[in-house]
C-alpha cells in the first residue's frame, strides 16, 4: 500500500467527484457531539487517525454498485444516495476506512445535521469566535473549542458568543481574507475579543486548508476479495465482522425491488419463533440463498455477489423463505432445536429437496408415501448431523449435495443413497462410530442430539427437556465412592460412565424437579413400563446403586439397537 497526506479541504472538494463508499460500508451513525469532538479535535493539532481508501481503476468502476457521501444528514432519512459515475472518465477511491469521520467532515464543512429533539431541527455547525481555548487539567475530555450544531448565529449572550459558521471557512483561500471578512461583524467587540475571534478563524483556516491532517493509506489490488478481508480486518475493533455482514450490504445495494437487510431480518426472526425457538443467524440464511438459487456458486467471495446473481436470488426470494422455514417446521417436527442442530447447513439439503419436490401440504401430510419419505429425511440428518458431514469444508460439501440432487433427477423419495455417497459417510453406525457415540459426555456438542433419537414418538411441541443422570451426578465423588468401599478400579469404572450418554435422559421440567438427586432406586420403582420404554431402561436386578455398572452394560445394548435402527 501507498501512504499519502492531504488536506482536509482537498479531501472534501473530491467527496461525491471521485471519491465515494463502497456498498459494504455501513450507514452513517455518529450524532452532532461525535461531529464536535472531531472538529475540536482538528483544531487542537490532535490525530484524528489514519484513513483507507481503495483505488478501483476505471474499467472496473461499473461493475460494483458505490454510494455517496452525505452533505444534508436527516435522521429521518439516513441512507446515503448511490452515486452515478456514468460522467466519472478516471479512476475513483472508496472508502474502506474512516466513512464516519470523513462523512462528519462533509456535513460541518459543507452541510447540515437534521434531527429531533422535543421538535425536528435543521442544523449547521458552528464556532464560538468568543471562547478562548483553555485546557482542563481537571478534566482531559472536556472540549477545548466550543462548536456546536445550531439552526441560527443568533444569541441572548452577546458578550461570550460570536458564532461563526464554520462552512465559511471554504470561501477563502486565503487565511488573511477570512479574518478581514469578519471585520464588520466584530468591530463592536473590544480589542481582546476581536484578537480572539480572528485568532480562531486563522487556526480554523490553517486546518482545513493547509495541515496535512489526512493521512490515508491506498490500497491498488482490484482483486475484491482482498479488498474485502482488509475492509474486514480494519473494521473489526476487536468484534468479528463476518463475510455475511459485508455480503449483504452488497445485497441491499443491488436488490431493485426488496430491501435485503429488513427481509433477512424478518425472515430470520420468523424461523427463529417456530416451536420453542431457534437461534438461525442471517450467515445461515445468506448461505441458503446461494444453495436455493441454481447455477450460482456457494462460497462466500465477493465476486460471486455481482449484480445479476443477487437478482437471481431476489426474484428467488419467495421460493428460498418458503422451503427454509418448511424445513424448520419438519425438523420441529422430529423433535429438533437448537440444541441438537450441531450444524445448520445440514438443513439444507432438506430445503432443497423440499423445493423440488414443491408440495405443499408436505410437512403436515400423513399420507402413508409421505410419512415414509419424512422418516428417511429424518434419519438422514441425524446420521448426517452425528457423523459431523459437512465439516469443515461445508462448501464443497454443499456443491457435492447439489449435484446429486441435480443426477437424480426424479425427486419422489430423498435420495439419501446419493447424498451420503457424495458426503462419503456410511448410512449407518460402525462400530468405532457407536463407541464414540457412548463417549459423548453430559452438556456437551452431541448430547442432546444423541438423547433425543431415543425418542421418535415425543410431543416436542412447546416442550422443554432437560439433560438429567439416572444416578445422580451427585453420589460419584472419589470421597463419596471411598466411603462405599470401592477398590480403585471399580471407582475408576464409575467415574468413566456417570457423566456419559449410558447415564444420561431427557426429562421434562417437572420430571426433573420431582427426581432432584434422590436415589435412582427409589425413585424409578415409581415410573410405570412406559416410562423405562420410553427412556431405555434396562431390567436388572436392583436399581441399587452398586449395580450401577450393571445399569451401564444393559442400557449400553439398548442404546446400540437403537442406534441401529436409525441406520437407512
Amino acid at each position: 500500500m501507498d501512504y499519502e497526506s492531504r488536506s482536509i479541504r482537498d479531501i472534501i472538494s473530491e467527496l461525491n467527484r471521485t471519491i465515494y463508499l463502497p456498498a459494504i460500508q455501513r450507514e452513517f451513525v455518529w450524532d452532532t457531539e461525535d461531529i464536535e469532538k472531531l472538529f475540536d479535535s482538528i483544531m487542537g493539532d490532535y490525530p484524528i487517525s489514519s484513513f483507507l481508501f481503495w483505488k478501483v481503476k476505471e474499467e472496473n468502476k461499473h461493475d460494483w454498485v458505490f454510494y455517496e457521501f452525505i452533505r444534508k444528514f436527516d435522521e429521518e432519512s439516513p441512507h446515503n444516495e448511490e452515486a452515478d459515475l456514468s460522467g466519472v472518465n478516471r479512476d475513483i477511491h472508496l472508502v474502506l476506512d474512516g466513512q464516519q469521520r470523513l462523512m462528519s467532515l462533509n456535513i460541518g464543512l459543507k452541510g447540515t445535521y437534521r434531527y429531533f429533539y422535543y421538535r425536528w431541527k435543521k442544523t449547521s455547525l458552528y464556532l464560538n469566535l468568543l471562547k478562548r481555548p483553555v485546557k482542563s487539567e481537571e478534566n482531559p475530555e472536556e472540549l477545548v473549542y466550543q462548536f456546536e450544531f445550531r439552526e441560527t448565529s443568533e444569541t441572548d449572550s452577546l458578550d461570550d458568543e460570536f458564532w461563526y459558521k464554520v462552512s465559511r471557512i471554504l470561501d477563502f483561500p486565503d487565511p488573511e481574507d477570512a479574518k478581514s471578512d469578519l471585520n464588520k461583524e466584530i468591530k463592536h467587540l473590544d480589542d481582546k475579543k476581536q484578537d480572539n475571534a480572528r485568532k480562531l478563524v486563522g487556526r480554523l483556516h490553517t486546518m482545513i486548508h493547509t495541515f496535512k491532517f489526512i493521512n490515508f493509506y491506498e490500497e491498488k489490488s482490484q482483486d475484491y476479495d482482498k479488498v474485502v478481508e482488509v475492509f474486514i480486518r480494519a473494521n473489526t475493533g476487536g468484534k468479528k465482522l463476518e463475510y455475511s455482514d459485508i455480503l449483504l450490504s452488497t445485497a441491499t445495494a443491488k436488490w431493485k425491488h426488496l430491501n435485503a437487510r429488513e427481509e433477512f431480518q424478518n425472515f430470520t426472526d420468523a424461523i427463529n419463533g417456530i416451536g420453542s425457538g431457534f437461534n438461525f443467524g442471517k450467515d445461515f440464511v445468506l448461505k441458503g440463498c446461494l444453495f436455493l438459487t441454481e447455477d450460482l456458486p456457494i462460497q462466500y467471495k465477493v465476486k460471486n455477489f455481482t449484480k445479476g446473481n443477487l437478482e437471481k436470488i431476489e426474484s428467488n426470494w419467495d421460493n428460498i423463505k418458503k422451503h427454509i422455514e418448511d424445513t424448520i417446521k419438519l425438523v420441529y417436527k422430529f423433535g429438533f432445536s437448537d440444541k441438537n442442530i450441531t450444524s445448520a447447513v445440514s438443513l439444507l439439503p432438506i430445503s432443497f429437496y423440499l423445493l423440488k419436490l414443491n408440495k405443499n401440504n408436505f410437512v403436515d401430510s400423513t399420507d402413508i408415501d409421505d410419512v415414509n419419505n419424512q422418516n428417511v429425511i429424518q434419519k438422514w440428518l441425524v446420521l448426517s448431523l452425528i457423523k459431523n458431514a459437512f465439516g469443515r469444508s461445508s462448501d464443497t460439501k454443499l456443491n457435492k449435495v447439489r449435484n446429486a440432487f441435480v443426477k437424480q433427477g426424479s425427486y419422489s423419495t430423498f435420495p439419501f443413497k446419493g447424498i451420503s455417497k457424495e458426503l462419503e459417510i456410511e448410512p449407518s453406525f460402525s462400530e468405532t462410530e457407536v463407541d464414540k457415540i457412548f463417549g459423548i459426555n453430559y452438556k456437551t456438542k452431541y448430547s442432546y442430539l444423541v438423547l433425543s433419537l431415543s425418542y421418535p414418538d415425543r410431543d416436542w411441541k412447546d416442550k422443554k427437556y432437560h439433560e438429567d443422570h439416572i444416578f445422580p451426578k451427585s453420589k460419584f465423588t472419589k470421597a463419596k465412592l471411598k466411603a462405599r468401599g470401592y477398590d480403585d478400579e471399580k471407582i475408576e469404572k464409575y467415574r468413566e460412565y456417570y457423566n456419559t450418554i449410558l447415564n444420561l435422559q431427557l426429562l421434562t421440567e417437572s420430571e426433573n424437579l420431582e427426581k432432584y438427586s434422590e436415589d435412582f432406586e427409589l425413585w424409578i420403582n415409581t415410573r410405570d413400563n412406559n416410562f423405562k420404554n420410553r427412556h431405555m431402561i434396562p431390567d436388572i436386578e436392583s436399581y441399587d446403586f452398586d449395580y450401577f455398572l450393571d445399569f451401564i452394560d444393559e442400557r449400553r445394548n439398548l442404546i446400540k439397537k437403537k442406534l441401529e435402527s436409525i441406520s437407512i
